[in-house]
């Protein structure tokens, strides 16, 4: 018998997710956090300022519904923290399988919460609204790095930018389900029914996502590279204070190199649905396309989404993430001047924005899945990725809606402004990118 033949029957392999369970585990997981958040953000633009916040101008019912959509990106810092600290300290699948529950749960008591004209939930209801919020970020905090880490630490080598990918793929595959769902809800109920208790249903329908969640991560085993850490005895006690005093700089750039792409999302997401839909006659002036019919003109942009996420994960393998990144987000900054432009072609040019700006979406957001974690060495991977990509969170997409419905208002109805803002945020990317490294090649199982 040959050496290696005894050294294999000595040591045998170490036992290891099996592929396809990291990809589907990885990938349900985001689905279900996104199409949770999705709910939200569309319910934000078609039902909140109705129902929570009647009392207000429209306008005013309209940022107050934006700013507690802004909260969830406040906690998903704080949530960051708390479950990378355990991502670290713990593993990473128990701490993916507190963070669904978290959201999940959030999610559908949001459901649950009645109408601000309910007698004595006037102040009560928006309250609820705000603290659930709260806790959707916390969720979402610590769910996007935990599922990264999964696809990427039981990634062959070589494979980490496209096994990278199918977490990331949760963001369209979550946003084309809570829309279908509005879709559908739209075409079958009437304007009464569906703003009385059909905005609910998506809400309520995530218990059933989260049970089919849990049961795919029940059955996971820890990742080889956080076994390492502690078959070598360098878990971090205080995650986050390591990170802070080792990993600074990645901290900080990992952060820009986010922040293009959270702007652009939350752009193509939540204002142009306000934008598309707003009335044609009204101050400000928007598109007058029904809410079905932008409703499908998203959806398809995000079909266009989820395809070049899928692409960007082998051309980050083969020309490496920070040079794909750097023409990407080049590219980003070119589409915030074709803005005004392109909305003033009306249908048309609107669906036309949408596609590109997707496509631009897919092939920015697929490699973070692998750039961020590969900033960090393995005993504060989960906080130092979580971390970035959830400041980033705040600075790019926090505020995005909110800043562009104020420029839209600004510039009296034309959307230049805001296009205009796209471009300033993928410059500040852009810098980053230069001033950061190729991390293709790094040894992914360094624990420090």
């Amino acid at each position: 018998m040959s050496s290696s033949a005894v050294a294999s029957s000595t040591h045998p392999a170490p036992p290891a997710n099996k592929r396809s369970r990291v990809i589907i585990a990885s990938l349900v997981g985001t689905s279900i956090e996104f199409y949770d958040f999705y709910v939200y953000a569309t319910a934000a633009v078609l039902v909140f300022p109705t129902i929570f916040f009647a009392n207000d101008d429209p306008a005013v019912a309209r940022l107050a519904s934006f700013a507690v959509f802004g909260v969830a990106f406040i906690a998903r810092p704080v949530g960051s923290i708390v479950f990378g600290h355990f991502g670290d300290r713990i593993g990473r699948k128990g701490t993916l399988v507190a963070s669904l529950l978290t959201m999940g749960i959030a999610t559908v008591l949001i459901g649950c919460i009645p109408a601000g004209t309910t007698p004595g939930w006037a102040v009560a209801g928006p309250a609820c609204l705000v603290v659930l919020r709260f806790c959707q970020g916390l969720g979402l905090g610590g769910e996007w790095s935990g599922a990264a880490l999964l696809a990427t630490e039981n990634a062959p080598k070589n494979r980490r930018a496209i096994y990278g990918t199918f977490p990331q793929l949760g963001a369209p595959i979550g946003f084309i389900i809570a829309n279908l769902l509005f879709v559908l809800l739209n075409t079958t109920l009437t304007e009464e029914q569906f703003m009385s208790w059909g905005w609910r249903l998506p809400f309520l329908a995530s218990a059933l996502l989260v049970i089919i969640g849990l049961y795919v991560r029940f059955k996971l085993i820890e990742t080889p590279a956080f076994q390492k850490v502690v078959d070598s005895g360098s878990v971090a006690k205080l995650p986050l204070a390591r990170v802070f005093t080792t990993s600074w700089r990645p901290l900080i750039l990992g952060t820009f190199i986010m922040l293009a792409t959270y702007t652009l999302f939350y752009l193509m997401t939540t204002f142009t649905l306000t934008f598309g839909t707003a009335d044609a006659a009204g101050d400000p002036a928007g598109l007058g396309i029904p809410r079905t019919q932008f409703l499908w003109m998203l959806i398809l942009g995000v079909v266009f989404f989820g395809i070049f996420t899928l692409v960007s994960g082998p051309l980050a393998e083969r020309y490496g993430r920070r040079t794909t990144l750097i023409c990407v987000t080049a590219g980003i900054l070119v589409f915030g001047f074709l803005f005004a432009p392109l909305f003033a072609g009306g249908v048309l040019g609107a669906q036309a924005l949408l596609i590109i700006g997707f496509v631009l979406m897919g092939l920015t957001f697929g490699p973070m899945g692998a750039v961020l974690p590969e900033l960090f060495p393995t005993s504060v991977r989960y906080t130092g990725s979580a971390i970035s990509y959830n400041v980033a969170s705040i600075l790019g997409a926090a505020v995005a809606p909110f800043i562009a419905v104020a420029l839209w208002t600004a510039a009296g109805g034309s959307t230049w402004l805001v296009g205009l803002y796209l471009s300033s945020m993928a410059l500040l990317t852009l810098i980053a990118l230069v001033l950061s490294r190729e991390t293709r090649d790094v040894d992914y199982e360094a624990v420090d």
